[in-house]
């Protein structure tokens, strides 16, 4: 680890303490599946959730907030109603809004929105596996992505020939930095390694564990939290870090659960539990962070 990577996980714990200090009120704005375990992530890491969604109220519900977070998981007429009006009002009043873009390129609806959403609202940050983010990137026409290169997703998950490998790190890296540039957004693509980029820089994150994508909402969770520290930080460390807590807790629970041979509702459970615990300790000695060089 060089000593810009050193000072980046200083930075990322600086933004871990900001969270646990300013305690950034999150309007998550989610889908039904996950959206108990999106507030005790919250919750756990330091943020106080609201998951107000209803369009009659979702403009007041902004001008409190310090962040709003939209998942596409499971969306319905009302809640499309309400984050086009709560995504224009954030932009207006200035409030991070930070993207989910589940199952997009699955159907025209979805593909409709989340192109309207990054055209028209200041986006923050966009978080999806590499399928979502390559399906982006063909919805905007970015010329890094062939047609050819996008593969189907199964369902909301990644497709098998795209996820993140070291193999193709740098090819993936290149794709979200290119999508950060154009959109002038942060970009974080989730998997076995997860890239993070503003468009200048990117990185690369190597916590987690093979367990998390097997049980329902740790890629919800984790948007979820990403709100919060954008709420408390600038978006690229608040970014960082928010990738590193989420690996730091993932790996973490999943050594409980191998060494107490249980299963994946310990792990959801543990999982909440280490993001409650996460120190400047854990996340220091737990963050594998490099750069990639794209």
């Amino acid at each position: 680890m060089n000593d810009t990577e050193k000072e980046i996980i200083e930075e990322s714990i600086k933004a871990l303490e900001n969270v646990r200090e300013k305690n950034p009120l999150t309007n998550c704005i989610t889908n039904y599946i996950t959206i108990n375990d999106c507030a005790n992530a919250i919750l756990a890491i330091g943020g106080s959730p609201i998951m107000g969604d209803d369009p009659r109220e979702i403009e007041s519900f902004i001008e409190i907030v310090d962040a709003l977070v939209i998942n596409m998981g499971a969306i319905t007429k009302s809640q499309i109603e309400a984050i086009k009006l709560g995504t224009n009002y954030a932009t207006k009043i200035n409030i991070p809004i930070v993207l989910d873009p589940v199952g997009v390129g699955i159907s025209h609806l979805r593909n409709e929105i989340i192109l309207e959403l990054i055209e028209k609202s200041k986006l923050t940050a966009i978080r999806g596996n590499m399928s979502e983010i390559k399906a982006i990137a063909r919805l905007i026409d970015l010329d890094e992505v062939k047609t050819s290169d996008i593969n189907v997703s199964k369902g909301v998950d990644v497709s098998l020939d795209d996820e993140i490998s070291k193999e193709n790190l740098k090819y993936n890296g290149k794709i979200v930095k290119a999508l950060a540039n154009k959109t002038n957004v942060v970009v974080i693509a989730s998997g076995p390694i997860d890239i993070i980029s503003d468009g200048k820089i990117t990185y690369a994150c190597e916590n987690g564990d093979s367990l998390m994508p097997k049980i329902t909402g740790s890629g919800c969770m984790f948007t979820s939290i990403l709100g919060s520290f954008c709420g408390a930080n600038e978006p690229l460390i608040g970014s960082i870090a928010a990738t590193i807590a989420m690996g730091v807790a993932g790996g973490e629970a999943a050594k409980y659960v191998r060494k107490e041979n249980s299963g994946t509702g310990t792990f959801r459970v543990k999982l909440i539990d280490y993001l409650s615990k996460m120190d400047k300790e854990l996340l220091k000695k737990e963050a594998k962070l490099f750069e990639i060089e794209v």
